[in-house]
């Protein structure tokens, strides 16, 4: 990486950083983007180039996350099946728990308090639908237009939503993985 792209990754980390501080520290709604701006030493216009949304700031990471949840199907260990992939994926990096850092959690508490900010974590885990149909796809030698595919990877996406406000949301994450690898019969 050049001097200049490190640059660029720097400010954005710096502008990302701000806005979770403030965040954390305030609430989402309390904080304005001139706030974050001047906290991370820029202008509001150098904010947006970064970031062209106030939710954007929350889930800096969106690439990434899309590199890892391809990677939990291509990747997965030989005898895996993708529905048991993607549910251990599903509670990794999508389910906040009592063993889960001060820091994760607080900021699960925060998307889960904010409306706009659940909205927009869900609709980015669903804008990753098609990619993760694809890579299902690829790996079960289905075509590309498998309505199947794109079934398992929409309700995959979906589980740690749908657990939200369980007693216990990881095993009902589990147990709607559940209906995924074993149909409907094996959870009636």
């Amino acid at each position: 990486m050049g001097r200049r792209e490190r640059k660029k990754a720097a400010t954005r980390q710096a502008i990302a950083d701000a806005a979770l501080r403030l965040f954390l520290d305030r609430g989402y709604d309390d904080v304005g983007i001139r706030e974050i701006a001047d906290a991370a030493d820029v202008s509001t216009t150098t904010l947006f180039k970064h970031f062209p949304v106030k939710e954007a700031l929350v889930f800096d990471e969106d690439a990434a996350q899309e590199t890892l949840l391809l990677a939990a199907v291509h990747d997965r260990p030989r005898g895996r099946s993708i529905p048991a992939a993607l549910r251990e994926h599903a509670l990794r990096h999508r389910m906040a728990s009592a063993d889960s850092d001060a820091r994760f959690t607080a900021f699960s508490d925060l998307v889960n308090a904010t409306p706009a900010l659940r909205d927009y974590v869900q609709n980015m885990w669903l804008r990753h639908s098609s990619a993760l149909a694809r890579a299902i796809a690829e790996e079960s030698g289905r075509p590309a237009d498998d309505p199947a595919c794109a079934a398992l990877a929409h309700f995959a996406l979906e589980a740690p939503r749908a657990a939200r406000g369980h007693d216990d949301p990881r095993q009902a994450v589990i147990r709607a993985f559940e209906l995924l690898e074993n149909g409907w019969e094996s959870v009636a």
